[in-house]
């Protein structure tokens, strides 16, 4: 039996919820890239109807190079932060004395700046 299974479970849950987290940021990410590489060929290859060629190179928008790189990169470090942090919290739960919760900062941080990316993003496209 393993002292404290349930603990250890826990934690490769979360870790589990963080990883699949930052693939679908990732991929999000990877979209938004081959979006921004569709847009402008067609827009190019409408070149007839000048009213459509600039509703496409709206939609491509002034953020069209960095916003689906920026998505990958914020995906890259959310899966690099949960790998740490379980590793973290699985030697913790294996060491005997106690140990307190002020490591929690991190993942408020980085809850709060995947909320702020995707508002952003909402408010970007909504506002497009």
């Amino acid at each position: 039996m393993i002292r404290g299974y349930s603990d250890h479970a826990a934690n490769e849950r979360t870790f589990l919820a963080w990883v699949r987290t930052g693939i679908a940021v990732t991929a999000f990410g990877f979209v938004i890239e081959k979006f921004d590489l569709v847009v402008p060929t067609m827009a190019s290859a409408n070149s007839t109807d000048p009213a459509r060629r600039k509703l496409l190179e709206k939609l491509s928008g002034p953020l069209g190079r960095y916003d689906g790189l920026a998505l990958i990169i914020v995906g890259i470090v959310l899966i690099v932060a949960a790998a740490a942090r379980f590793a973290r919290i699985g030697m913790w739960l294996d060491d005997q004395q106690d140990h307190s919760a002020s490591g929690i900062r991190a993942e408020l941080i980085l809850s709060a700046l995947l909320a702020l990316t995707v508002a952003g993003f909402s408010f970007y496209l909504a506002l497009g």
